[in-house]
């Protein structure tokens, strides 16, 4: 109609210059529509000839440049608009742009040439709020520019726009929308953008590069008419997009773009260029050899189109993000190889580029589950099908491939696998790999392992995925196709990757590295230093050591050629290592050979050069330094490379033979060693290391003679005894001059360190007798006089220059692998000199338990034990503030002896010594690797049994320091595990197995257990509250269980224990009133929950160890909390133990009587408790002679309850009373035959109840019930099933845990909700009275009411959002729904769930079912006639606008993530999903389940309407 007008008005305006310029002032939205409407005409009619076209061209002319583009700059539009809302601008804007355009169209190349460059000026000068209105004005003269400078800057104007990151992304959308479709319709301008977009350096490009992926995408979707044009391929003006190779690799980057609209975008070009060339049946191959990225035949036609709507359904499958939509879909992955491969070439058809999208989508995905999915696919799928070769698939292997597998989650064990087994994802790499490697070329097998590898260094890995890749590399059949850079690569994974990995983790690896290199390399390609660099990464103490099959393997694969060309050894460690490779070569080849007598010519004739050195050590003092130090360096190394544990070692001919070859220059040795140490040759900070070094030697050498040979311990003998003398004298030297010089100090500090090696020596070698020798008593006496902590003066500044000359020279003389002293400062170096002297008291004070008294020369040796004992406390005390942290060791175990002499006389200082020592416990809390020896440190003089013996008797401030650093490690150990299982290991040690030193210190040990009680108690409850998906890998099941063991040790008959064991019960029970007092609100799996719990199973353990008398006192407490609100497993085991309290003693029944005597108020939360012991009254009544007077009771008691108002409690009272009325007919009491029709009729009725209402079906229930059909107080009752349900209290036990307390108790079923749901995990909702109960009170609710009974379900157990939980509360009660499932009850006192319901919740019944409940609670609603109804989108899903729901419906909603879980989706009866025609693919869950609650109302009152 708008045509019909403007046309009509042209034709009868004898003017239309005139109209137009009527038409733009004033010009307002309408006017300006009309205005494009007009111009439109005549641009589309062609203009009169003449003077007629010129004119109508200025005025179009005057209309573009005065009009259009002062309107899109925003300047008369705003003022045209006045106060008009935002959408009237928007009106005039539009149809300013499209009378621009039109305009052009009129005008022609010089118009668009003046707008173009009045544009680009704009842009150039900063854009900015103008930068829209230049864009238009360009797209509006883009298509008839024909100036090639002009097209050339627009096209670099527009790909600028396109590139430009951060805020640009408005106008890149601007100019891919407008613009570039501008640029497509002019010829030249297309080729310029095409190869700006693509990187082909065309004059496009405006001085930059191609735009990133995303960008490019945009670009190429607006100008897809252009690029992929409908004619025959490259007949068209412009570039084909499918005949280049640039286009296919944009589009298979867009594919796995983490940007779901760049994505998209990439799926749009593809199906575009897919159906163009279906429709065309065109032949086309990009690039045209062999191996293309995309080709197209007529003759192929409906194969391709076959492969390539699976590929695209499969990439757009993979956007739903959810496993169980996906899942069904991978096996289509095995029909596109299956289509891509040429079965009879053997080659791809499709280029496998376009698969390998598919799997790194999967590998980037968010979803676990899913990642672990798409790499178990991908490596089955390889080893299966036998793919051609491809150098794309290689790249793909150790790019994507290898970054998915770094995720350690994805080794996860399956559930029924063997701990230390492998998991699938491990086993399937190393099958992977092995069959990939087999299958390459040869020429490529070396480079594809060698990139392999350098990936393993090209990060950091986790220990878990180091391990299997380096499991599937061992798992390579052999080939010898690495070099020396592989190896180079092996030996960086061991020592760049692994530092900080766990030991075993880090072992087992360079276990499979080994292995690897051994199979891998080319010996003939690597030189001795590097197979010896490689050897020096492994560690002996985690994989290469001698007797271990590792080690057999690596003695066949080498031979005496290494130690013969072995010429300048740089690490000694390496040289013994590779003498002892060797001598088992030699070994290996004689006993093949058949010889019975080795000779061992080979290993002696390369340990002659050694020994000849070691022999003149002690003669020959002209010896080099460097040979000496060389030499006592290879010595060290062998020797600790033979001490490493071996098995028989006796009967290793290699060790024996070492051995006694180094037997001949002991000797020597030790007389070099003791010259060195003891005169003044090491004079500077470098000679520290060599004093290292021969202190080193010493325990080596004795161990050696020791093992070898007695006959030279006497030699040992003399050199402790000589050693020991001249130390004591260099110690006692006092230096006449003001300033020290460095080589006294030096020589202090190394007699120091000597005193330290030979105490070391004489503690850890008792079987060689050093003690008696007469150094001892000398050293005994030097030691206790000694002044400690004596810090050494620094030397003068001439003598620290002088001193750093001789240690740089000492330190490029001697070619040690560990830096030198000097980088440590003088500080280290006093901190050294400290610590040894404590090292040496402790020797002293453990070996000699009096000190020296003997000696009275002077009034400071005078000085009694207690004294002398004092002083060395006050000075470990300074030592305490001058050491560092790390060396404070040695005068803990100082201060483990002084303490327990001194807590009598000097308790301030001890309690002085105790909070010095646990500052600094406190401040080594986070430093992990010297944490844990001065804790136990700690922990053994702060514990020790005579220290807690004293303070408990003097019960002063040591006591109570002790309790108040056993609650300071309990809150430590809450953040650092661990903490708490040191000190209760020590204590129950030390308190029920004391050692013979502490029996002798005190004569009953286990009085400190009662003493200090509170850490047993403590231990009994210790442990945080965990998620169910956190219960695992937990260390506070350690203190509990070594609680408990701790307790089943002790014996009722013994006195002291007897005691204690009453304590403790007694501390329980009022640690449970005190819990069950506490206002922290009390729920299932709270900490309060966990704490009773885990009271009530100790108690539970103590009970059969407690007698009479004190059950008779104690009972009564154990009822009154029977009286409390508790959670359903701490009303197990209080039932559990009131039956065998009863069962043990009969007499206590009159308490239990006692019991239903309250009045029923106190009753109404307990009296299921009481009723539920009477259901074994069988149990109770087996050691009473007289039943009957009992049974007349119980009868009389449980009767009253049969007839309570609330529900639960008559079902509890009916099945008490079939219990005693089945015991009252066995012994016929007659006393009751009266009543006899009563209640059995009563009985019967109960048993035999028409109908299938809820009264039926929970009568059957509770009968079914684990606690009243199977179990058995007394036979049920082991230490076992305690420990089980005390170590996990969420995971399944044995039969005996296998309980949940069911019924109700109270009037008010709204209370009785808190405390019936618990361990629902084991037996879950469906045995719970009180939820059927309360499903039946508010469907009474609601009838009173007047709203309509729906009988459709709503389960939102997987929804943990309480603002969807409240939106859909309100929802479900508005449409009347029967009951809203949900996963916790908790969620309705959230303020945001209460803000949306609106109060719904108190009108609409609520039932709770954990996400984990879920399987059963489907079945058995499926068993009462419900559908079950998800909402998912699945391939066999209905349409919602085509579904007819059953009017019992149960309708499952998923969680806001991840769906409906797998396990699940089998259980739906169908699945039903939401007709969507937007881009977005999912909505809001609360949204989604409105919709469907409201079809199905829609739909039942249609069905009633109709009905009636």
């Amino acid at each position: 109609m708008e045509v019909v007008l403007a046309d009509a008005l042209l034709s009868r305006c004898g003017d239309p210059c005139a109209l137009l310029r009527a038409v733009c002032a004033p010009l307002s939205a309408e006017r300006a529509e009309a205005l494009r409407l007009l111009l439109q005409r005549l641009a589309a009619g062609g203009t009169p000839p003449g003077e007629a076209e010129e004119a109508l061209r200025r005025v179009a002319w005057e209309v573009a440049l005065e009009r259009c583009r002062p309107l899109l700059r925003g300047g008369e539009a705003a003022a045209a608009a006045g106060g008009a809302a935002c959408g009237e601008r928007l009106r005039l804007a539009r149809a300013a742009r499209g009378a621009l355009r039109h305009c052009v169209q009129l005008c022609g190349a010089p118009l668009a040439a003046r707008l173009a460059r009045d544009a680009l000026s704009e842009l150039a000068a900063g854009g900015g709020a103008g930068a829209e209105a230049a864009v238009e004005a360009l797209a509006a003269a883009a298509p008839r520019l024909e100036e090639p400078a002009l097209v050339a800057r627009c096209v670099a104007a527009a790909l600028a726009l396109v590139r430009e990151e951060g805020e640009g992304e408005a106008a890149a959308a601007l100019a891919a929308g407008r613009l570039l479709p501008a640029l497509g319709g002019n010829a030249a301008a297309l080729r310029r953008v095409w190869e700006g977009l693509l990187g082909g350096g065309g004059g496009g490009g405006g001085g930059g590069g191609p735009p990133r992926a995303g960008r490019a995408l945009l670009a190429l979707s607006a100008l897809a008419d252009a690029v992929l044009p409908r004619g025959p391929p490259g007949s068209g003006p412009g570039p084909d997009a499918r005949l280049c190779p640039r286009f296919w690799r944009l589009v298979q980057e867009g594919l796995t773009e983490r940007d779901g609209l760049c994505r998209k975008r990439a799926r749009y070009l593809l199906k575009r260029a897919l159906d163009l060339s279906g429709g065309q049946r065109a032949e086309l191959r990009c690039p045209a050899d062999e191996s293309s990225l995309f080709w197209w035949s007529a003759e192929k036609d409906e194969k391709l189109m076959q492969f390539w709507e699976t590929y695209i359904l499969i990439m757009e499958t993979l956007e739903g993000n959810q496993i169980h939509v996906i899942k069904p879909v991978l096996p289509k992955l095995n029909s596109l190889y299956e289509h891509a491969i040429s079965g009879e070439k053997g080659c791809w058809l499709f280029h496998p580029s376009w698969h390998m999208c598919i799997y790194k989508r999967m590998f980037e995905s968010e979803n676990k589950t899913l990642t672990k999915e798409g790499i178990l696919h991908f490596l089955e799928l390889y080893e299966t099908k036998h793919l051609p070769n491809s150098l794309g698939f290689s790249e793909f292997v150790i790019g994507p491939l290898m970054d998915a597998l770094s995720e350690s989650s994805l080794y996860s064990r399956t559930p029924g696998q063997l701990m230390g087994a492998c998991p699938p994802l491990g086993m399937r790499l190393q099958k992977f790999l092995a069959t990939y490697i087999m299958l390459l070329p040869e020429e490529e097998k070396g480079s594809f392992l060698l990139k392999f590898i350098q990936k393993m260094t090209s990060r950091h890995w986790c220990a878990v995925p180091i391990l299997f890749l380096s499991m599937a590399l061992a798992y390579i059949p052999a080939c010898k196709v690495l070099g020396a850079e592989g190896l180079h690569a092996l030996r960086d994974v061991l020592q760049c990757t692994m530092i900080t990995h766990q030991i075993l983790l880090r072992g087992a690896a360079q276990c499979y590295l080994l292995q690897t290199a051994m199979h891998l390399t080319d010996v003939e390609k690597v030189s001795l230093p590097e197979v010896s660099s490689f050897l020096l990464s492994l560690r002996p103490e985690e994989s290469l050591r001698r007797d271990t099959m590792l080690w057999m393997e690596v003695r066949t694969e080498a031979g005496f050629m290494f130690i013969r060309h072995f010429l300048i050894p740089i690490q000694m460690y390496l040289v013994a290592t590779m003498i002892l490779l060797a001598a088992d070569v030699e070994q290996m080849k004689n006993k093949h050979s058949g010889k019975s007598n080795i000779e061992w010519i080979e290993l002696e004739t390369f340990l002659n050069p050694l020994l000849d050195v070691l022999m003149k050590l002690g003669s020959n003092a002209y010896i080099p330094t460097l040979k000496t130090d060389k030499s006592l360096q290879l010595l060290l190394k062998l020797l600790q490379t033979c001490s490493l544990k071996c098995s028989n070692t006796q009967d290793d001919e290699v060790l024996v033979f070492i051995w006694k070859s180094l037997m001949m220059p002991v000797e020597s040795i030790l007389e070099f060693v003791l010259r060195r140490l003891t005169t003044n040759e090491l004079s500077t900070v470098g000679d520290l290391d060599r004093c290292d070094l021969y202190l080193d030697l010493i325990p080596e050498i004795v161990n050696l003679c020791l093992q070898v040979s007695w006959k030279k311990v006497p030699s040992i003998k003399n050199f402790i005894l000589s050693l020991t003398n001249a130390s004591i004298r260099n110690l006692q030297e006092r230096n006449s001059e003001e300033e020290p010089k460095l080589k006294e100090q030096i020589k202090k500090v190394a007699s120091m360190a000597s005193l330290t090696a030979v105490c070391e020596i004489m503690h850890r070698k008792p079987e060689a007798h050093l003690d008696s020798l007469p150094s001892v008593d000398a050293l005994k006496r030097f030691i206790s006089f000694f002044q400690f902590n004596e810090v050494l003066k620094k030397p003068s500044y001439i003598e620290e220059k002088s001193r750093y000359v001789c240690a740089i020279a000492s330190v490029m003389e001697s070619s040690f692998a560990h830096l030198s002293k000097t980088t440590q400062g003088w500080g280290k170096i006093v901190a050294r000199y400290v610590r040894d002297q404590w090292i040496c008291l402790r020797f002293i004070l453990n070996s000699f338990p009096t000190l020296a008294q003997e000696y009275e020369e002077t009034s400071e040796m005078s000085l009694s034990t207690d004294e002398r004992s004092r002083k060395f406390l006050q000075s470990a005390l300074e030592a305490l503030t001058i050491l560092p942290s790390d060396q404070v060791l040695p005068v803990f175990d100082c201060m483990k002896v002084l303490v327990p002499q001194l807590l009598d006389s000097s308790e301030s200082l001890c309690i002085e010594a105790f909070d010095l020592a646990w500052k600094i416990i406190s401040s080594l809390s986070n430093t992990q690797l010297i944490f844990w020896s001065n804790l136990k440190a700690f922990v053994r003089f702060i514990f020790d049994t005579e220290v807690l013996a004293v303070a408990a008797s003097a019960k002063g401030q040591a006591y109570a320091k002790i309790k108040e650093i056993i609650f300071k490690l309990i809150d430590m150990s809450a953040t650092k595990t661990g903490v708490f299982n040191v000190v209760l290991s020590h204590c129950c040690r030390s308190w029920i197995f004391p050692t013979i030193d502490e029996r002798s210190a005190l004569a009953n040990a286990f009085l400190n257990a009662g003493n200090y009680c509170e850490l047993i108690t403590e231990a009994c409850v210790f442990g945080n509250v965990f998620r169910r998906d956190q219960s695992t890998n937990r260390d506070d099941h350690y203190v509990r269980v070594c609680a408990i063991k701790f307790l089943c040790f002790l014996d009722g008959s013994n006195i002291l224990h007897k005691t204690f064991m009453e304590d403790i019960f007694i501390k329980l029970l009022d640690k449970d009133k005190l819990v069950s007092r506490s206002r922290t609100r009390y729920y299932a799996n709270s900490l309060q929950h966990r704490i009773k719990n885990r009271v009530w199973q100790t108690l539970l353990v103590l009970l059969p160890k407690l007698d009479q008398n004190f059950l008779c006192g104690t009972l009564d407490k154990v009822f009154q909390a029977g009286f409390g609100n508790n959670q359903a497993s701490v009303k197990y085991f209080i039932e559990w133990i009131v039956i065998l309290s009863l069962h043990k003693y009969p007499q206590f029944l009159n308490k239990l009587w006692d019991c239903f005597c309250y009045d029923e108020e106190k009753l109404k939360t307990s009296i299921c408790t009481f009723l539920s012991v009477l259901s074994h009254f069988d149990i109770i009544l087996q050691n009473t002679s007289e039943k009957k007077p009992a049974l007349k009771k119980a009868l009389i008691v449980v009767l009253q309850w049969c007839f309570n108002h609330n529900f639960s409690v008559r079902l509890y009272a009916l099945v008490a009373l079939k219990k005693i009325w089945g015991m009252c007919r066995l012994l016929h009491v007659e006393e009751f035959e009266a009543l006899t029709p009563v209640i059995e009729s009563s009985l019967q009725q109960v048993e035999n109840m028409h109908g299938t209402g809820n009264a039926r079906r929970n009568w059957q229930r509770i009968q079914d019930h684990f606690f009243f059909a199977t179990f058995h107080p007394l036979e049920d009752y082991s230490l076992e099933a305690s420990l089980r349900l005390f170590s996990s209290f969420t995971t399944a036990c044995i039969s005996i845990l296998l309980l949940v307390f069911i019924g109700s108790n109270s009037a008010e079923t709204d209370s009785q909700t808190e405390w019936t749901d618990v361990q629902k995990k084991i037996i879950p909702w469906k045995n719970s009275t009180p939820s059927l109960d309360l499903e039946m009170v508010f469907q009474d609710r609601a009838a009173k009411l007047g709203k309509s009974n729906s009988r459709l379900i709503v389960v939102a157990s997987l929804i943990d959002k309480p603002t969807n939980l409240g939106g859909l509360c309100r929802t479900s009660e508005i449409f009347g729904v029967s009951a809203l499932v949900v996963g916790s009850l908790h969620y309705i006192q959230d303020k945001q769930f209460q803000h949306l319901s609106v109060s719904a919740e108190q009108w609409l019944p609520l039932v709770e079912v954990k996400p984990s409940q879920l399987v059963d609670y489907l079945q058995q609603k499926k068993m009462e006639g419900y559908t079950i109804i998800g909402v998912e989108q699945t391939a066999k899903s209905f349409d919602l606008t085509e579904y007819c729901f059953p009017e019992k419906s149960l309708l499952l909603l998923g969680n806001e993530h991840e769906g409906i879980p797998a396990n699940l989706i089998h259980h739906l009866d169908v699945c039903v999903e939401i007709p969507q025609q937007g881009i977005i693919r999912s909505l809001n869950v609360h949204v989604s389940g409105a919709l469907l609650i409201w079809e199905y109302t829609r739909q039942q009152v249609i069905k009633q309407k109709q009905q009636q």
